[in-house]
């Protein structure tokens, strides 16, 4: 059986930096991924399903971490940032600063070059079963090769970068830090297509060139967004995400049996800017659809002999779905600490709660709360949504949310907001007991426990993020 210190399950952007860290740090990586080295980190046979947008932060993580300078054709657009509609297109709200479109397929071919050039084996055509695991911790992977044969092959240390749905991940031992499942409730159905358009006329709101935009509309999108991202040459990314509670609850109220399928083809006819599409089928990635977690990441990212980054730890952000800047993160992050751990020769669970401690501080500390307030918007239809962004919060509290910082709404604003109907006024409290959740969320979460500590403080987090989930079933219309 073959023998290395590091497996890095999972060839895309999570999996590709996290086998580049480690190595650099000198330690002898194999990178698996189930696709043809010429369709690397290929999320479906679909292809590489995702909205493309990152911010410049994380860009910028990358080139201080890894000194790795990235430029066109990787980057395929810059955007001044992503912009937040209502449903009405009466208020736009920013939401994430300065950041660039990537081209996916082009990323990754990219990405998983840097990681061979830092000295890692890459094994294409190897499809990962599951876990190997002694004494209870993980001290390798099985799975089949190109031939169809199953190989299994052992490791100190297993990073785990395959997705949502990650057969390592759904194989652990039941255990008290990593769940094996993502509830229904916390994952949204994305489509999206890359096509070149016809721009008819000019209106920023349905389409604007130097920002991503984000409509809110739970008639159009129930539980979620469409969106409209920019790209080169006359091209848009175009999709929509959808919660099935909410979309089941807006179809049974509106004796509808919409899908997430017509209603992304809804969504673009809505739109009356963007006409004449044609699917860019380069890289056969002009159509795809999967499953995006909107909650915050596992509390913990660590178990014996294994290490998560990425989908596969329920990392994109819980509002926007955005999961390639929290994937870099933690790939950068995973990759380091795993080579700390095999230079020290420390791979115990203590050791690698750093990983834990480190991503937390770097971005994981903000999502708790950004799930709560996921939740909320959940539980209201466009007429609230409409008139919470007219009178409920100011252009700078919402961008301040975006990033995790909490503003101070009590119910004393009230007096300084313009609330008419008790609709309105049950949805101003409830937004105001959701900033109290926000703020109890990032108070647990700036005291991240260390291993002993953390069964209790799981508990607790729970416990909080319960009570908001009873408070607000999802009501799109």
């Amino acid at each position: 059986m073959e023998n290395y210190d590091i497996i890095v399950a999972g060839g895309g952007m999570a999996g590709a930096l996290a086998a580049t860290a480690a190595a650099r740090k000198g330690a002898k990586v194999l990178m698996l991924d189930r696709n043809d080295s010429s369709e690397v980190g290929k999320k479906t046979n679909w292809g590489w399903v995702c909205g493309d947008a990152v911010a410049k932060s994380h860009i910028d993580l990358i080139e201080k971490e890894l000194k790795i300078k990235l430029s066109e054709p990787v980057l395929d657009i810059r955007v001044d940032g992503v912009q937040v509609l209502s449903p009405d297109m009466k208020n736009r709200f920013p939401f994430e600063g300065e950041g660039f479109s990537l081209d996916r397929p082009k990323a990754a071919k990219f990405f998983a070059a840097e990681a061979q050039k830092a000295g890692v084996e890459y094994r294409p055509h190897y499809e990962v079963e599951g876990p190997i695991v002694e004494d209870n911790k993980v001290v390798g992977i099985y799975g089949r090769d190109e031939k169809g044969e199953q190989v299994k092959i052992r490791a100190k240390l297993v990073i785990d970068a395959l997705g949502v749905a990650s057969t390592i991940r759904r194989k652990l031992p039941k255990n008290d830090y990593i769940e094996n499942t993502v509830s229904t409730d916390d994952i949204e159905s994305t489509g999206r297509y890359i096509a070149h358009f016809e721009q008819n006329g000019e209106d920023e709101n349905y389409y604007d060139p130097k920002n991503a935009l984000i409509h809110l509309n739970q008639v159009l999108a129930p539980g979620g967004y469409g969106w409209v991202f920019p790209k080169k040459g006359n091209r848009i990314n175009i999709g929509i995400g959808v919660e099935k509670k909410s979309l089941d609850v807006r179809n049974a109220k509106l004796g509808k049996t919409d899908t997430l399928h017509t209603l992304i083809d809804q969504y673009v006819k809505w739109n009356p800017l963007i006409k004449s599409i044609t699917i860019d089928e380069t890289d056969k990635n002009g159509k795809g659809y999967w499953s995006v977690t909107v909650r915050r990441q596992f509390d913990s990212l660590v178990f014996p002999g294994y290490m998560g980054a990425g989908d596969s730890m329920a990392m994109p952000n819980p509002i926007s779905a955005g999961g390639i800047g929290p994937a870099m993160v933690a790939g950068v992050l995973a990759g380091q600490v795993a080579g700390d751990a095999i230079n020290e020769g420390n791979t115990s669970m203590e050791f690698l709660w750093n990983y834990n401690v480190r991503y937390n501080n770097t971005y994981g500390n903000k999502t708790a709360a950004l799930e709560a307030f996921r939740v909320y918007l959940q539980s209201l239809n466009n007429d609230l949504i409409n008139y919470g962004m007219s009178h409920f919060l100011t252009k700078k509290e919402a961008e301040d949310i975006s990033y995790g910082r909490i503003p101070e709404i009590t119910i004393a604003s009230t007096f300084t907001k313009v609330l008419s109907g008790l609709s309105n006024i049950e949805a101003f409290k409830n937004l105001v007991f959701t900033v109290k959740k926000m703020k109890r969320m990032n108070e647990l979460y700036g005291k991240y426990p260390d291993l002993a500590g953390f069964k209790a403080w799981k508990d607790i987090v729970n416990k909080e993020m319960r009570e908001v989930k009873e408070k607000f079933p999802p009501a799109p219309v």
